[in-house]
């Protein structure tokens, strides 16, 4: 662009331009040309610098102040050629427009077009401490809005309000959709001044999460943005799609950016970020980072998310089989190093100076119980895959100890859907499945599934049916047998007598129970009939009694009761396959 001015004034206010047009000028000539390429701002900064000269009201705001800061530093007006020169002028509003947000923000994203001089005049380093610190202050404290209007002033000091405000702040999250529009350079630079000033983990990482989810269109078709405390969740103004390389690189700058504290970042998130990157090719390292994240807080997982397709080079299984096991390996980690720092492990119990699982856990849902309850369920979705190997299969079933299941029905489930799948199986490679699964731990409704499953093993068959049966053996006899620290004063007659006693009891009571209750307008129960049934539980109990008394008379009756019916030892070892 070409600009026909006059000298005096250029030459009163500018020490570059006196400079060039002292040198430039002739006795003869009464004009001159100079070349101005590298003016900050170009020729839009330039014109509103001939204005300034040419004293022109010119307006000052957050747009432009940054430019004509640094063309006036270029072009060296200083206060040496003229009062009030134009550095000066832009100075002084540069310190009012850090004083407001919306104003440093707008001021921030101008600096990327005159970046060098920005830097070298510390414009960008000012507003990022502005900004890093109105972000880590909180506003209802002081009573002020973060945000108000934009304030202009024209060069002669005269105010212009240009109504162009940000709502005050409402939670924690009121600047996150703000500093999603800067540059990833910029936005960087800006998380870590907030790290420096003590940020909440938490807030650093809804920025982050704010921030990719604007830039990453893979991450808003693979999940819904509910994370953390986030109450504007939704990017308003989406972007531009960048390239497939920058998206690389911006997910990896992202990452690396995560604070390292667990749970910041929501699992959902992760996942989605992981997925992300390996549809993107991100570095090993990248990724690696992501699994471990995600593999501290398991359990917070859901099992949609888990299902990662397969997107390697050679594609074998429908999903990523292998990425679920380094983090699942990554979660039993964690839970070995809290085992190792003095944190008892949910369901393990010391007794007689050694660690043994407990039959039935805490009732609350543990995240090792609620990590098995998730693989269970993993494993069930990825089981129809007919090109998923047994090894594979159980080498990820097995990472999940026994103990953190309460029941074993979602493990069977597992089991017998990979069975009906791949029926090529031979009856060995079927055992060794199935060893996967305690039949003592299936419920009533799997143990009678399993008891009519014909995929099953023979054997396997057999231990159900086993376990059953001493399962109700055993509560049969709990209603006839005490514990030995009870048993210190009564013989087993006598505590048959008084279980008998109690039995009926119960009956006399429930007959009257019934006779105090009846309806007038329906028939009388007939007393025969519950005499009946007193008779039949009596000659139940009485043959019963009869069963134990050839046990023998002895104190240590649950054991001879379960040696009798040939519970020993020998059977539970070879249940285990000793």
């Amino acid at each position: 662009m070409s600009f026909h001015l006059h000298k005096f004034p250029l030459l009163n206010k500018s020490g570059l331009l006196q400079k060039m047009i002292s040198e430039f000028h002739s006795g003869e000539e009464k004009s001159c040309i100079l070349q101005l390429h590298e003016v900050p701002g170009g020729a839009k900064s330039f014109e509103l610098v001939t204005k300034f000269c040419y004293d022109v009201k010119i307006e000052l705001n957050a747009l432009n102040v940054v430019c004509l800061r640094c063309a006036a530093e270029y072009l060296r007006m200083t206060e040496d050629y003229a009062e009030g020169n134009l550095i000066a002028q832009t100075e002084n509003f540069l310190n009012e427009v850090f004083g407001n947000w919306k104003d440093s923000i707008k001021a921030l994203e101008t600096c990327e077009d005159v970046l060098p001089y920005a830097e070298e005049l510390h414009i960008i380093s000012r507003c990022i401490n502005s900004l890093a610190s109105k972000a880590c202050a909180d506003p209802g404290l002081f009573g002020w809005p973060v945000g108000g209007k934009s304030t202009s002033v024209l060069w002669n000091g005269i105010g212009n309000n240009s109504g162009d405000g940000h709502k005050s702040a409402g939670g924690v999250d009121w600047w996150y959709e703000d500093i999603s529009f800067l540059s990833l350079p910029l936005f960087k630079r800006l998380i870590q001044a907030m790290e420096a000033k003590a940020m909440k983990p938490e807030n650093i990482a809804g920025a982050l999460m704010f921030y990719a989810r604007r830039f990453l269109p893979g991450l808003t078709r693979n999940s819904s943005f509910r994370d953390g405390t986030t109450a504007r969740i939704n990017p308003t103004t989406p972007v531009s799609a960048p390239s497939e390389s920058d998206q690389r690189v911006f997910l990896e700058e992202i990452v690396g950016l995560l604070p390292a504290k667990k749970g910041v970042a929501s699992t959902k998130f992760l996942l989605g970020m992981l997925r992300t990157a390996m549809i993107l090719h991100a570095n090993p390292l990248c990724r690696e980072n992501l699994e471990k994240r995600i593999g501290a807080q398991l359990d917070d997982a859901s099992l949609e998310d888990l299902l990662i397709p397969n997107l390697g080079y050679s594609v074998e299984t429908l999903y990523d089989i292998d990425c679920m096991q380094r983090i699942v390996d990554h979660f039993m980690m964690g839970e070995q190093l809290q085992t190792a720092g003095g944190v008892a492990s949910p369901g393990i119990v010391e007794e007689e100076g050694g660690p043994l699982p407990l039959m039935d856990p805490t009732p609350s849902l543990t995240p090792m119980t609620m990590v098995a309850k998730l693989m269970d369920g993993y494993l069930a979705e990825v089981a129809p895959d007919v090109n998923l190997k047994l090894p594979k299969f159980q080498s990820l079933a097995a990472v999940i100890p026994d103990y953190a299941r309460p029941l074993d029905d979602g493990i069977y489930r597992a089991i017998d859907i990979y069975l009906k799948s791949h029926p090529w199986l031979t009856e060995s490679e079927r055992e060794q499945l199935c060893r996967l699964m305690n039949c003592q731990k299936l419920s009533l409704e799997a143990c009678t599934h399993a008891a009519q499953n014909e995929r099953l093993p023979l054997r396997v068959v057999v231990q159900v049916l086993f376990f059953e049966q001493l399962r109700l053996r055993t509560s049969i006899a709990s209603w006839f047998f005490v514990s030995d620290s009870m048993d210190n004063s009564h013989g087993p007659h006598t505590n048959l007598m008084l279980h008998k006693n109690n039995v009926d009891g119960a009956i006399q009571a429930e007959i009257t129970h019934e006779q105090q209750h009846k309806d007038d307008s329906c028939p009388p129960v007939g007393v025969e009939d519950m005499r009946l049934r007193v008779s039949e539980l009596e000659k139940e109990c009485s043959s019963m009694k009869q069963e134990i008394n050839k046990l023998g008379k002895t104190k240590s009756s649950w054991n001879i009761f379960t040696r009798k019916c040939g519970f020993g030892v020998k059977a539970q070892d070879t249940v285990s396959g000793k």
